[in-house]
């Protein structure tokens, strides 16, 4: 009987997950849409093919919405860079992987990119979406220190900073083209950035080649399959 009960309780909370990643995968098509301002909880119901009372059944308002949708983008890229992560042998090879995570095909997408600006546009407005980003930026300073000091770095968190403002200014830039940027011109440029950073820690050109060919190997044969899209969709 107790099995039983546990079941059906499973059976609710995997229906719930499924209805709130639906309405956080319509809230993001308004983003694209509509920006940040014109997203109403309507226009998401619409989108979803729901009322809008089934929308504020699994989020109390459109903040909560929001929030739900920051939340899947920064695990989907998390994802990405992690799965990467698991394959570097070295600290340049961690950094390289986190460089081409961070434009890997399941996440630098233009529209995700407009969303994105979307949300960043929010931040100073939201306490919620201050706390998030504020997470994000300590995960992405966290994981680039990893790599950067067993380098030699001098001064690794000023580099650590530079790297992390020209990955965001990239995701802006490509928010704003008319034609979509591809992910191979972000790393190049995240990588043009990175060799200059690392100058005076004398390591050798063909050794971050070695190391930005691996991860972008790595990462189309990994991050473009169906089951790690999937994977990354559920957040699992």
């Amino acid at each position: 009987m107790g099995l039983q009960q546990g079941g059906r309780h499973m059976a609710r909370q995997t229906i719930r997950d499924i209805r709130r990643a639906e309405l956080s995968q319509a809230a993001f098509d308004a983003l694209v849409l509509h920006g940040i301002r014109g997203t109403t909880l309507e226009r998401v119901a619409k989108i979803a093919g729901v009322s809008k009372g089934v929308v504020l059944h699994h989020f109390k308002d459109k903040d909560a919405l929001f929030e739900g949708v920051q939340r899947k983008a920064n695990t989907v890229l998390r994802i990405c860079v992690t799965e990467l992560l698991r394959h570097a042998e070295t600290p340049l090879e961690r950094l390289y992987a986190i460089i081409v995570g961070n434009f890997a095909a399941p996440v630098f997408q233009q529209e995700i990119c407009h969303a994105w600006i979307s949300l960043c546009s929010d931040v100073p407005h939201n306490r919620q979406s201050q706390r998030i980003q504020a997470v994000v930026h300590a995960r992405m300073r966290s994981n680039l220190m990893s790599a950067l000091r067993p380098l030699g770095v001098r001064d690794a968190p000023r580099v650590a900073f530079q790297l992390r403002t020209v990955m965001d200014g990239i995701w802006l830039r490509a928010s704003f083209q008319i034609a979509p940027m591809d992910g191979a011109e972000g790393v190049a440029q995240v990588d043009y950035a990175a060799r200059h950073l690392l100058a005076e820690a004398a390591i050798a050109p063909q050794d971050m080649d070695a190391a930005l060919a691996k991860m972008q190997s790595l990462a189309g044969l990994i991050l473009t399959t169906r089951a790690f899209r999937d994977q990354a969709m559920t957040g699992s």
